[in-house]
């Protein structure tokens, strides 16, 4: 009886982690940099969703990266607009998160950033917390 509990116990540990294996890749994008990561970091994530779209994508903002999500807020060498650009991800099933900490310390308010941007306590901790406990692959553009 307990070879049999033990063969059980071990045959689920398999199939969870196969399945787990088996789900779509899962990655969050860094961003801390409108200026040298914005349209970059936009552009990698919709070729990234071309070539594999069912890749679960959170992008995780903070410091100046937030600026890609404000309301009105364009590349400043080509003057691109984030807006469009994020919305068309967002509709494709990325998550934007802003840091809450940014917000405080740049004295920006919530109602500055585009519809539907989500926000989190801490950047940092936010890609952390993806890495290592949900175990997300991590690209900094």
């Amino acid at each position: 009886m307990k070879k049999l509990l033990q063969c059980l116990v071990t045959s689920f540990a398999f199939f969870t982690l196969a399945a787990h294996a088996a789900g779509p890749t899962e990655v969050v994008y860094h961003i801390d940099d409108a200026e040298t990561q914005g349209i970059k970091g936009l552009r990698n994530i919709r070729n990234h969703l071309d070539v594999s779209p069912q890749t679960k994508i959170i992008v995780v903002t903070h410091a100046n990266g937030v600026d890609i999500m404000m309301e009105g807020a364009k590349d400043k060498k080509n003057g691109i607009e984030y807006a469009p650009l994020v919305g068309a991800l967002k509709s494709r099933g990325v998550r934007f998160e802003v840091c809450e900490i940014t917000l405080k310390n740049r004295n920006l308010k919530k109602d500055q950033f585009i519809l539907d941007t989500d926000f989190t306590p801490s950047g940092v901790v936010r890609v952390a917390d993806l890495q290592y406990q949900n175990h997300f692959a991590y690209i900094k553009p």
